[in-house]
């Protein structure tokens, strides 16, 4: 079973933005690999961690998954799935979760049946994954997608060519019946035709009278440089066929950006963890970062640069989705302790230690003044 995302991040369940991302920034500094090489459980955290912020920092999302849990994102969870990141959503799936979130705003649900038994096909879901150089630049991929089409033979009427649907006789084409039990009149669907109010005598021998066969279909999806995690693209009309001729649904592609083995995004701006050596942070050097765009930049560092310090590089970041504009790159240093060290090493950071002034060390001269001072005050 997985995890609840809010326990995820350590949040509560009424957590705004600003608590989200605090959480968020906190614990993927915490497992990020680069931090945690060779730990399976810390990667496995990090991809947890980002799943569930992409999640709950999108409204929409979030308000599906406080209603639905993780049957609101999972694949199949929908309403059934044909597998290879793909599910259907049919009565109860995807567009009836979507229409009940939203269907006030957007004045109201969809009319899925329209007359003459012609019923509108189902939103179809399509989960795919990319890299985040691929959502930096953009692409246009080509995907395979299992779904019914229109049958080619009776043109989706359901009927054998030269014949027709017929006027259910039962409920004269309304699709519904009526009964009489004491004093009360009872309305239900009709037996005979479904509901449809039409009876096929000669159905197509191709779609058996559904006016719709299965056919994996192969579709272009455009995907625009600076996409986010969890966006979500609406190809219209691309969803299964309608029953009957009916209209045919959309189709919704659900992107997910795999985690990258150097840096970490947040909105338009990434976040790169590099190492250096106690020597350059203490002398003071200059290093290169390759960057999405596909060329370096050469970082600079001053002498006596600490642990933390961050670097910024304009315009490295992300691309603004549809502009012009870009983030910016964050590079964070980390100094490096060295270790195996040598008997002609470990004399000359003795004799280093022992020439040291209070200068050298600010910080920790004055974290242990003040500790001493805090002790004497707990001893008065």
């Amino acid at each position: 079973m997985k995890r609840d995302l809010y326990e995820t991040l350590g949040v509560a369940r009424s957590a705004d933005e600003k608590e989200l991302k605090s959480a968020f920034r906190k614990l993927a500094m915490k497992y990020h690999p680069d931090k945690n090489p060779g730990d399976a459980e810390a990667e496995k955290s990090f991809k947890e961690i980002n799943e569930a912020y992409e999640t709950l920092k999108d409204p929409q999302k979030r308000a599906a998954y406080d209603r639905y849990g993780h049957a609101a994102f999972e694949q199949g969870g929908m309403g059934g799935g044909f597998g290879n990141g793909f599910a259907g959503g049919g009565a109860g799936g995807f567009s009836d979760i979507f229409e009940d979130i939203f269907g006030e705003m957007m004045g109201g649900g969809r009319q899925r049946r329209s007359s003459g038994g012609r019923e509108r096909g189902a939103d179809l879901r399509y989960n795919m994954e990319i890299s985040l150089e691929e959502a930096y630049s953009g692409k246009t991929a080509q995907i395979r997608v299992p779904t019914s089409i229109t049958c080619d033979v009776c043109s989706g009427s359901g009927a054998k060519p030269g014949t027709s649907p017929k006027t259910c006789a039962t409920c004269q084409g309304s699709g519904r019946v009526r009964a009489a039990q004491g004093f009360f009149s009872i309305e239900r669907t009709c037996p005979t035709c479904g509901g449809r109010g039409q009876t096929i005598t000669d159905p197509c021998t191709k779609c058996h009278g559904q006016g719709r066969v299965m056919e994996e279909r192969t579709l272009s999806v455009n995907i625009p440089a600076g996409i986010e995690d969890g966006t979500r693209i609406r190809l219209s009309g691309e969803g299964e066929a309608g029953l009957r001729g009916g209209p045919a649904g959309d189709l919704y592609i659900f992107l997910s950006v795999k985690p990258h083995e150097f840096y970490q995004r947040d909105g338009a701006d990434l976040y790169c963890s590099v190492p250096i050596s106690m020597t350059t942070a203490a002398l003071g050097g200059k290093f290169d970062v390759a960057t999405l765009d596909g060329t370096k930049s050469r970082v600079t560092v001053p002498e006596g640069t600490q642990a933390g310090k961050q670097f910024r590089l304009k315009g490295k970041g992300m691309p603004v989705l549809r502009s012009s504009q870009s983030g910016d790159l964050y590079i964070q240093i980390q100094i490096e302790t060295p270790q195996k060290l040598t008997k002609r090493q470990r004399e000359l950071l003795q004799e280093f230690e022992q020439i040291s002034s209070k200068e050298n060390n600010p910080e920790s001269t004055g974290f242990f003044a003040r500790m001493k001072d805090f002790f004497d005050t707990l001893s008065d």
